[in-house]
């Protein structure tokens, strides 16, 4: 079993910066694939980024790419995410993600496990 509890949301001027922090408990997360979502209002939760068991390989979506930095911990069983060029659009619920599978998922119904959720908000 693997909690997930996010922090870091809040609210950013667009072109700002916040950084995501998930903090994993469980003895196995460290074979677990992770994931961060993103959901806003009236849409489907979309894949932002993901990173496999080993840090090895690494997924970002093209809205994100070259803005946004997964990393993971393994060690303080954390992953992050550093948002940076923040925009508008950016503007949703962000969740952490964990899969026993240990390789990049794309469908959110390959993660077993999730986390709450936190808010990002970049006004326009």
């Amino acid at each position: 079993q693997v909690q997930l509890v996010e922090s870091g949301g809040g609210l950013v001027q667009a072109g700002g910066s916040l950084r995501l922090s998930c903090a994993a408990s469980g003895r196995t997360f460290s074979f677990y694939s992770m994931g961060w979502f993103r959901q806003a209002p009236e849409k489907e939760r979309e894949l932002v980024a993901a990173v496999d068991w080993g840090a090895a390989s690494t997924y970002y979506a093209d809205s994100v790419k070259g803005r946004f930095t997964i990393s993971r911990d393994s060690a303080k069983n954390t992953v992050s995410l550093l948002m940076r060029g923040l925009k508008p659009e950016d503007t949703a619920v962000y969740y952490c993600a964990a899969s026993r599978g240990g390789s990049i998922y794309y469908r959110k119904e390959d993660y077993n496990y999730w986390g709450q959720g936190t808010q990002v908000t970049v006004p326009s």
